[in-house]
């Protein structure tokens, strides 16, 4: 399996967040990895805003993954997050070998087909009940993470992580996590990703 380009992915939601996201991207800095969601936003905008985080990409050594969009994930050299395992073959076309491509799982048949399809990563979510997604289906509990992770593919456990519970996941067997509002709804985005880091280190470590 290709490495994961950290532990921790932190995925960007403007709605949710209580600073810029070019801010929280500086927050992830250095080795971070950040997921530019924000599907909602108009195509000019959006790839603005993704100008702007491959710049800080650039500076920081942050790697940037961009959430649906090849092509603009080609235009800036950014890794592909997507919703469905019938897009990766078409994308790992586009993008080579070496880009990181991940998908959004919420059963066991989804990481089955992202495997299949040689997709890098999946995003198991909501592995605990999510405030930022109220509704969003049941939670699927940490033995989801043990299951998907036998299927040959790095799992990242997603859906109301906190620095709390990075230890359960990982012992559970996820190769990382990811979070959206706990970093997003952070008065201290920099300090949660610490945290979240820390926790992921000292849970590798044991």
């Amino acid at each position: 399996m290709k490495a994961l380009p950290a532990p921790l992915l932190v995925i960007t939601d403007r709605h949710q967040a209580r600073h810029p996201i070019e801010t929280i991207a500086a927050a992830v800095g250095q080795g971070g990895w950040l997921l530019l969601r924000d599907k909602d936003l108009e195509a000019a905008a959006r790839r603005s805003l993704a100008a702007r985080l491959a710049e800080i990409a650039r500076r920081s050594g942050m790697h940037l993954s961009i959430s649906r969009d090849v092509d603009l994930a080609a235009e800036f050299g950014a890794s592909l997050h997507l919703q469905s395992a019938a897009a990766v073959s078409g994308a790992r076309g586009r993008l080579g070998r070496g880009a990181v491509i991940g998908v959004s799982a919420h059963r066991q048949e989804d990481v089955t087909a992202a495997a299949a399809a040689g997709a890098d990563y999946v995003t198991l979510s909501p592995i605990f009940l999510t405030s930022s997604k109220p509704g969003y289906g049941p939670a699927l509990g940490l033995a989801a993470i043990g299951a998907a992770a036998k299927l040959g593919i790095s799992v990242l456990g997603l859906g109301s992580i906190t620095a709390g519970t990075v230890g359960a996941c990982l012992d559970a067997g996820a190769g990382g996590v990811a979070v959206m509002g706990e970093v997003m709804r952070s008065d201290d985005p920099a300090g949660a990703v610490g945290t979240l880091m820390a926790a992921c280190k000292a849970a590798t470590a044991a």
